[in-house]
């Protein structure tokens, strides 16, 4: 087994960002429509209120002008213009949002840490360090809602390179909306580069794919009036009230007892990144997968299954206690009509796997990548809207996710995320900014079928964790890269 980090310690990047001004306003590059965007329940629900913090990191033959990239953006923005708009509370509906598509424009700011070098950083790249966030423009706001959509920062390092952060308001879209628009920018960039003003895209076959159009209506998911419930929703917690630590795990009574949530966050983190190869993740589908007459596994399945069943091992919580784990569904092709092509808004629910911990610890791996299909197998259209009505009838904050006894995962795979080419090369890394209790799937860069898992436990369960997850490989293969 390689162990990287016993070699490179952590990076803390020492010292504060120079700026040389304030961050500039870039605004569509031409004349975009100005209303007001209606935002379905799946985009402003209350977990959903917040940035998705993207970090690239590009070696100095990679890096690209800041000029060029802030006139690729303003012409991606006429496209993508809600970006380049602001959240407010909506006039109508008590407890929603919407967006003022104005035109007030992105952040962007630009950095310098002359002490600081690409090879430096990606020595130290697998676990996201608290001093990392000095290389996103912090905005001085006083609520989410007055933060800009979009905020880019590019930090140039002293050999030459480039980290860029962006920051991507989850309200106005999901991991593939940031996908879409990155690439978009990307190849915006590109023709700027080669000197096209039109902003045409370049006919490369090797680049990522243009996608369609973005499609920026959101009323395909409107609920329905009056809304119907049919499902239990366990993914939501049962409490009305949106109890932070609702558990809604049949724990509760007059004095339920501390939940996995409360522990976590009770406690010192150690963030924790393990990479799994191809061939790492094909054996563990041939271990995780039921007999040949039941059907295969994903390899999203299989690791899904496999880091929920360490994670509740290293917690070590009560045997009877029901541990949920909480993932997204694409239903962009699930509901009925499906959402047109280009659909900007969050086109993803929460699938919920849940089983008592002794169950989960103690039945072959098998048994949570079933739990696992069948969590996704239950979301079609009649349960998409359902949810949908969900959060309507508890608008207000009264459906939270349980996070109480639950492990949430965000696929960051398979969306491109780690192609991202602006003229000069491709980015050594990407990955997120910070470490959550919420767990990453990261693509990796330069192996288009590895994943990054990356997520903060207890300290005191750090180790356990990740002798779990690398305990079904044999010693004459425990090369899965662990930092630690």
């Amino acid at each position: 087994m390689e162990k990287e980090a016993a070699a490179a310690p952590e990076l803390e990047i020492p010292g504060e960002c120079q700026y040389s001004g304030e961050p500039a306003v870039v605004r569509p590059s031409k004349p975009t429509p100005r209303h007001t965007l209606y935002l379905s329940n799946l985009d402003d629900q209350r977990f959903l209120r917040f940035s998705i913090k993207y970090l690239y990191v590009f070696p100095a033959g990679a890096a690209v002008p800041s000029g060029d990239l802030r006139a690729a953006l303003a012409r991606v923005l006429v496209d993508y213009y809600p970006l380049a708009g602001r959240l407010r509370p909506s006039d109508e509906d008590e407890g929603k949002l919407v967006v003022d598509c104005n035109a007030e424009g992105a952040l962007f700011a630009e950095g310098f840490l002359p002490g600081l070098t690409a090879g430096e950083f990606l020595r130290g790249r697998a676990r996201p360090h608290k001093s990392w966030r000095k290389l996103l423009y912090r905005v001085e706001a006083q609520s989410f809602v007055a933060v800009p959509p979009l905020v880019v920062q590019v930090t140039r390092l002293g050999c030459g390179g480039m980290v860029l952060c962006t920051a991507i308001n989850h309200c106005l879209c999901d991991g593939i909306g940031t996908s879409q628009f990155l690439h978009a920018w990307a190849r915006a960039a590109r023709a700027t580069i080669d000197g096209d003003d039109t902003g045409v895209l370049d006919d490369d076959p090797s680049a990522f794919p243009a996608a369609a159009p973005p499609f920026h209506d959101r009323r395909a998911l409107r609920p329905r009036c009056p809304p119907r419930v049919a499902f239990t929703h366990p993914e939501y917690n049962t409490c009305r009230g949106g109890a932070a630590v609702a558990n809604g795990n049949g724990n509760g009574g007059d004095s339920p007892p501390t939940s996995l949530l409360a522990r976590l966050l009770g406690q010192p983190l150690s963030p924790v990144s393990l990479t799994f190869t191809a061939a790492h993740l094909l054996r563990l589908k041939r271990q995780c997968s039921p007999p040949s007459s039941l059907k295969c596994c994903t390899s999203f399945e299989a690791l899904a299954a496999h880091v929920w069943r360490a994670w509740v091992r290293a917690l070590d919580p009560p045997p009877a206690l029901r541990v949920k784990l909480l993932f997204s569904v694409n239903v962009r092709r699930r509901v009925k009509p499906e959402l047109p092509a280009g659909y900007y808004g969050n086109g993803f629910v929460l699938g919920c796997a849940e089983s008592t911990a002794a169950q989960l610890t103690s039945s072959p791996a098998r048994h949570g990548v079933r739990l696992v299909q069948e969590a996704k197998e239950c979301v079609d259209d009649d349960y998409v809207r359902s949810m949908v009505d969900l959060l309507e009838d508890r608008r207000g904050g009264g459906a939270r996710p349980d996070l109480a006894a639950s492990l949430v995962i965000s696929a960051w795979t398979r969306l491109g995320l780690e192609d991202l080419d602006f003229g000069k090369g491709k980015a050594a890394h990407m990955g997120p900014l910070t470490s959550e209790i919420y767990c990453v799937f990261v693509p990796v860069a330069g192996d288009p079928h590895g994943v990054t898992v990356l997520v903060s436990v207890p300290q005191a369960a750090a180790d356990r964790f990740q002798q779990y997850c690398l305990g079904f490989l044999k010693d004459t293969d425990m090369d899965a890269r662990l930092t630690s």
